[in-house]
């Protein structure tokens, strides 16, 4: 396992003309933040690196903008994937070097581990690349916060849109844990209620490399769409083989959870004309283009949506922190639930009492080759997806912290 440390102080110009009254709260005078994430597998290049660095970007424009009183520090693990060593690395981390918050975990089955190491260590978890509802639903408590995305919001755009546009027959290639089987659960959902119907699917090894008998099935249905219930590596190597199979020019595929370096890593030609559901491009505007080349220039490609809102979480965090002058869980929950996040991923975006943070997501669709006029420009978005309809409504919540 890789593990790296990173202390980040504001100058002491800055702490002297600081009341020290403001870290009184702030045990031990800092605040660490301990980023878990995939560093070398199958969800490395959607998160990993790219979420460390983001998190580093959020302190450091932090100290540099809002001059804490506190001191801020990182560690750093590669969870592989497993949730046995995110739920232990949590646990030690916890323990005995007084992380204050957990966060990115990239995996359903981690995240759902370390949820309960925080919950009965009273610290904070804050979830960026996981996609299962059951995080602010079944499993759901007072201490996670799920940040960018889930699968509600990706069946309710992707699905909705495909299904509408006439792919009404599905067949679903669905990793075989947690999070697959959630958003197969939420992309059926949705396609039944658009008219639609669901004629089979089939479950693949997590992480998968040859899916030649899964397409075989999915091609085999006579359904009009696949849909691709996976994510990272194990959705581009689908993409991949369908093609070699000759699949696709007969059946669509529709990737449920598709980030921008997956078309980035395939190509516009196989991937044009695709829809998919992203809370975060980095071409949306003059906002999100100018924190994501400040990305690019360190990480020589553009950021996913998982990396953006690495970013924001950890800088509503630690503004949090600052603001009940504290890092008291409770506190700093509280804090992050009542005050609204707007930045450069969010406008008007708001922590619910489940932990769901709610924002606008955006359906797209990948560019043909000729209509893309420079690097990184892949998508065209079709439509923005309100908050109120993007995200589970609270009144259909089944988090036992919602009172009906």
């Amino acid at each position: 396992m890789r593990t790296q440390q990173f202390a980040i102080t504001a100058c002491a110009a800055a702490l002297a003309a600081l009341s020290t009254g403001a870290s009184a709260q702030i045990s031990g005078g800092s605040v660490k933040i301990g980023v878990l994430t995939d560093l070398s597998g199958t969800y490395s290049d959607l998160a990993g690196s790219g979420a460390v660095l983001a998190t580093r970007m959020a302190i450091d424009d932090f100290i540099a903008r809002e001059k804490p009183a506190f001191k801020i520090e990182m560690v750093t693990a590669d969870h592989q994937n497993k949730a046995d060593i995110a739920s232990n690395k949590a646990r030690e981390w916890i323990e005995r070097e007084n992380v204050d918050t957990v966060t990115e975990l990239v995996t359903t089955s981690t995240a759902l581990a370390v949820m309960k190491v925080a919950k009965e260590k009273d610290r904070i978890a804050i979830m960026n690349g996981p996609a299962s509802t059951p995080i602010t639903n079944e499993q759901c408590n007072d201490v996670t916060v799920h940040y960018t995305y889930d699968t509600y919001a990706l069946a309710n755009g992707t699905a909705k849109a495909v299904t509408q546009q006439g792919g009404k027959n599905w067949f679903f290639l669905t990793a075989d844990y947690a999070f697959g089987h959630s958003l197969e659960k939420d992309s059926s959902a949705v396609v039944t209620a658009n008219g639609g119907k669901v004629l089979g699917s089939v479950r693949h090894p997590f992480p998968g490399s040859d899916f030649s008998s899964f397409l075989l099935k999915a091609q085999a249905s006579g359904a009009q769409v696949i849909g691709l219930a996976n994510a990272g590596a194990d959705t581009t190597n689908a993409i991949k083989q369908a093609a070699e199979f000759g699949i696709t020019p007969t059946q669509s595929l529709a990737g449920l959870l598709m980030f921008i370096t997956d078309v980035h890593s395939l190509g516009l030609k196989p991937t044009q004309g695709m829809f998919l559901t992203t809370g975060f491009y980095w071409d949306r505007n003059d906002e999100t283009r100018a924190w994501s080349k400040r990305f690019f220039d360190k990480q020589k490609k553009m950021p996913t949506m998982v990396q953006a809102g690495q970013y924001s979480s950890i800088y509503h965090y630690l503004k949090a922190v600052k603001a009940a002058g504290s890092d008291d869980t409770s506190k700093v929950m509280a804090m992050m639930k009542k005050t609204p996040i707007n930045d450069f991923f969010a406008k008007n975006g708001q922590i619910r009492d489940d932990g769901r943070m709610v924002h606008d997501m955006y359906l797209v669709q990948v560019k043909k080759p000729a209509d893309s006029k420079y690097p990184w420009d892949y998508y065209t978005i079709k439509a923005t997806i309100p908050a109120a309809e993007a995200f589970q409504p609270l009144a259909q919540s089944r988090c036992p912290l919602i009172k009906k």
